[in-house]
């Protein structure tokens, strides 16, 4: 099995951090505090589970971000094993970082170590919701799940209509694997108990939303500053669940 560590955050550019702080922080996330590894301006905010990194940087983003200890051992057997890294800073004198890309060109980062400090005060949902999952469009859902299942072994759900959607625990991520035409990028989704309180929310504070935004089961889309899509489902939204095997194969999925 492939291993790529533990899920740290999503991470985003920015060049406005202040502005992306905001608009999170009004939708009921934390900002966390930070280390001192990044020259960067950095920020981080969370509602218990999802981290979501602010980056004013130039980087291949968005990114799903993992920290994995012993960085470059791990990275010298992934290269063995055919793993062909956009980016790789390795030596002592650095914070080392891995990068490289899925199937489908959705950029993958692994760190060294963690880069902020967690909260007991995050431990709570956002007016988005509980987090249902990171939601990654994909051309051939089974495809890309060639590459996520060895990394992901664990199947959560699946659904085969009206589009292929597979839901996968990405070592502390629910990652998702869609096919719906309406996903333009990697976006995150939310079940949402309290669906008066967060439409009353997002007109009061003017926010950036379309109703029923065409990918299947959401009713409203919000759009961050910088570009990440917030899709919210109604709490009872489920998919149907198959099992699979440790060995992470997934030749034998229905479809």
């Amino acid at each position: 099995m492939t291993t790529i560590g533990r899920f740290l955050e999503f991470s985003v550019r920015t060049t406005d951090i202040l502005e992306s702080l905001q608009f999170y922080k009004t939708l009921g996330f934390v900002e966390l505090e930070i280390g001192d590894m990044w020259s960067h301006k950095y920020a981080v905010v969370s509602d218990g589970e999802l981290n979501i990194g602010l980056h004013d940087r130039e980087f291949d983003a968005p990114a799903l971000t993992f920290v994995q200890q012993d960085l470059a051992k791990h990275g010298r057997s992934m290269t063995d094993r055919g793993v062909n890294f956009s980016y790789m800073q390795l030596d002592e004198d650095s914070f080392n970082e891995l990068r490289f890309a899925d199937r489908d060109g959705h950029a993958i980062a692994m760190l060294e170590a963690r880069t902020f400090h967690a909260s007991d005060e995050s431990e709570r949902d956002s007016l988005l919701g509980s987090w249902l999952e990171l939601t990654l469009p994909v051309r051939d859902a089974l495809h890309a799940a060639q590459f996520w299942a060895p990394i992901a072994p664990t199947l959560l759900e699946m659904r085969e209509d009206p589009t292929v959607h597979m839901r996968f625990d990405a070592d502390g991520a629910p990652l998702g694997l869609s096919e719906s035409i309406a996903l333009d990028g990697p976006s995150l989704s939310f079940r949402c108990a309290d669906r008066d309180a967060l439409m009353g929310s997002l007109e009061h504070h003017g926010m950036r939303f379309e109703k029923f935004p065409g990918f299947e089961g959401a009713f409203v889309a919000v759009k961050a500053p910088e570009g990440t899509m917030l899709y919210a489902f109604e709490e009872d939204f489920l998919g149907e669940a198959y099992e699979v095997d440790e060995s992470g194969d997934v030749s034998d999925f229905p479809g």
